[in-house]
């Protein structure tokens, strides 16, 4: 197994025959090469081995060779060089002095067996690597149609360099789709950088956004560099912006005009391409109306707009993402868990105020109580057992076995009183139906508001932005528009 093999190369056969003894009785496989010259690297590759120990080697041709080889891959396994020919044989490999860490001999058990465990995480790091590009790649985890529409619109805009605008309640995964649009950009090989305004005090956000010079403020005793500087090239995901205060506002404004800044306690300007990304859980259109929120930065900002619909919205997608979070728990090495038919039925009933970080907290908290058992319904915390929740259905398979009809009474559906409809006898099409329902209700409340699409949405108690999508998806606003204009003649 290459995650446990170690390459120890020494002409020293003694000592080579030590390194080994000492591998073996903490649990490593050594293969031992006396010399480079003789040894074929044709048909292997840098990851059959966990990590290289390098001895006595005086071939400089074959060590270059040896190096040339290694560097073909950028994750190869890292040198541990003994302290004694380390300076010599970090120059004859041409190699960075951090991937040839300086390993003393005698060797202790306690120094090896740590450097080893740093070559083990380094060895991983390709794989995680990739894991974490290919989830960020694809974005929010769901098959729905709202998640669907959601990957559409990261995949249009993260060709070009339009400042994106991500709203929707707190932990819906707003992160996810900004990483998503950077993973799927031209800039994907250079920083993302993220910045919660909202946790940074008011005074020190400048400092952490712009950086500052030494001397700038009673304790900035060096200069340093701020998140802009670090994102150049890349992107920047201003989260939480909705809470960042109307000083600073006028400061990210004018690098998003002009694109340039200055850091603090400086006059200098500097230039930078950087991608700007935000995202708020607050409607700051009403924080504009309030005074909390600058509107010329609002039309800066939201140049293309994405909005995560709440998990209570996309239930249909709570098996995968339940799913996903059980393997993340896994690749993270927090133990696993399973959870039984019953459980997802009534965590599918639980109104979701946390949305997805609540049920990553929730899977988490149960492969602490539940590793590797299956956790039914009744082992969920209180909260989440759906005691109002309809009784778990049949499926279509049960029903066929079993040749019965299932009745469900109507008042375990709990519908609201106002909402009985009685059914026509030969049936009816159900999403024409509400469909039907759906557009009346948002006549009324237009002609309700007199036509103010925000005051409408508030009737409906839905976001604005969501109204809009709708009166597209029925042609409505054409047909109000139209309307006004009659009765205004």
């Amino acid at each position: 197994m290459s995650d446990s093999k170690v390459l120890v190369i020494d002409a020293d056969e003694q000592r080579a025959e030590t390194l080994a003894a000492i591998l073996r009785f903490i649990d490593y496989t050594p293969v031992l090469v006396s010399s480079l010259a003789q040894f074929s690297l044709e048909g292997r590759s840098p990851h059959d081995w966990l990590a290289v120990i390098v001895g006595q080697e005086d071939d400089g041709s074959a060590l270059e060779r040896f190096a040339t080889w290694l560097k073909r891959d950028r994750y190869h396994p890292p040198l541990l060089v003994l302290a004694k020919y380390h300076d010599r044989i970090v120059e004859a490999l041409g190699m960075d002095r951090s991937a040839c860490m300086p390993l003393e001999y005698p060797v202790k058990y306690a120094h090896l067996g740590e450097l080893l465990k740093r070559a083990g995480s380094l060895h991983a790091e390709p794989r995680e690597s990739k894991i974490r590009v290919a989830a960020a790649t694809q974005g929010p985890t769901g098959n729905s149609a709202l998640i669907r529409r959601t990957r559409r619109m990261v995949e249009q805009v993260a060709p070009y360099d339009s400042t994106v605008l991500i709203t929707g309640e707190s932990g819906t995964g707003k992160e996810v789709v900004a990483r998503a649009v950077h993973a799927q950009s031209n800039r994907h090989e250079r920083p993302f950088v993220a910045v919660n305004c909202g946790a940074i005090p008011s005074e020190l956000l400048e400092s952490e956004l712009f950086g500052h010079e030494k001397g700038a403020f009673t304790g900035a005793i060096t200069a340093r560099r701020g998140r802009f500087e670090m994102a150049e090239g890349g992107t920047l995901f201003l989260d939480e912006i909705g809470d960042m205060s109307l000083p600073m506002q006028v400061k990210i404004l004018r690098v998003l005009q002009e694109r340039t800044y200055e850091r603090v306690g400086s006059c200098r300007s500097i230039h930078c391409d950087v991608r700007i990304i935000a995202a708020t859980h607050r409607n700051l259109e009403d924080c504009i109306v309030k005074g909390s929120f600058r509107e010329d930065l609002y039309y800066r900002l939201n140049v293309f707009p994405i909005e995560m619909p709440p998990l209570r919205e996309r239930l249909e997608d709570l098996p995968l993402l339940i799913e996903d979070l059980i393997e993340a728990q896994l690749r993270s090495g927090h133990g696993g868990v399973r959870l039984s038919p019953e459980a997802v039925h009534a965590l599918r009933a639980y109104h979701w105020p946390g949305n997805v970080r609540e049920l990553s907290n929730l899977i988490e908290r149960l492969a602490v109580l539940h590793p590797q058992t299956p956790v039914r319904g009744s082992d969920l915390p209180p909260r989440y057992r759906g005691q109002n929740a309809a009784p778990m259905p049949v499926t279509v398979d049960a029903v066929m076995e079993e040749d019965e009809v299932v009745v469900l009474p109507l008042s375990a559906v709990n519908i609201p009183a106002s909402c009985h409809a009685d059914l026509p006898r030969d049936g009816l099409d159900l999403k024409e139906y509400i469909e039907n329902i759906e557009l009346n209700l948002i006549r009324q409340a237009l002609q309700r508001s007199s036509g103010v699409v925000a005051h409408a949405a508030k009737l409906l108690n839905t976001r604005r932005t969501t109204l809009v999508e709708k009166l597209r998806k029925y042609g409505l606003h054409r047909d109000f528009d139209s309307s006004r204009e009659q009765v205004n003649a």
